[in-house]
């Protein structure tokens, strides 16, 4: 099944939701000693690896950060070739004053954003459905 493409279909369907918990972004030379099963996700940047965990997992786990955000699902099952849909809402989220970091899968696009920002961005990103 290949996701939607057509941006104002995936504006007006794609329906947030709030991923309960406090997520930080940290970073890693190795992954031997992280279970992977307990990460959100792992990226290899040139100079180390990022990963994004729920709080208390890095907490246990000794891994320094200095962010600690709110984890947004759009449901829409979007295409990775889909054109406006990252531009439209993270222009929407600044606009509001409200920075965003994005992790765009394979079938959602997921938005991190600052905990105290959580029920704005929420707010937001509903108003396209209206």
């Amino acid at each position: 099944m290949n996701g939607e493409k057509k941006l104002d279909v995936l504006l007006k369907s794609m329906k947030p939701k709030h991923n309960v918990g406090e997520f930080v972004f940290c970073k890693t030379e190795h992954l031997d000693h992280i279970n992977l099963s307990q990460v959100i996700m792992t990226f290899k940047e040139e100079e180390s690896i990022t990963i994004i965990a729920k709080k208390e997992v890095a907490d246990q786990l000794n891994l320094e950060y200095s962010y600690v955000a709110s984890w947004i699902t759009l449901t829409v099952h979007s295409s990775l070739e889909a054109v406006g849909l990252t531009a439209a809402f993270s222009k929407a989220l600044s606009d509001n004053g409200i920075s965003c970091n994005v992790v765009a899968a394979y079938y959602h696009d997921h938005i991190f954003v600052d905990i105290k920002d959580t029920d704005k961005a929420m707010a937001v990103l509903n108003e396209f459905s209206k």
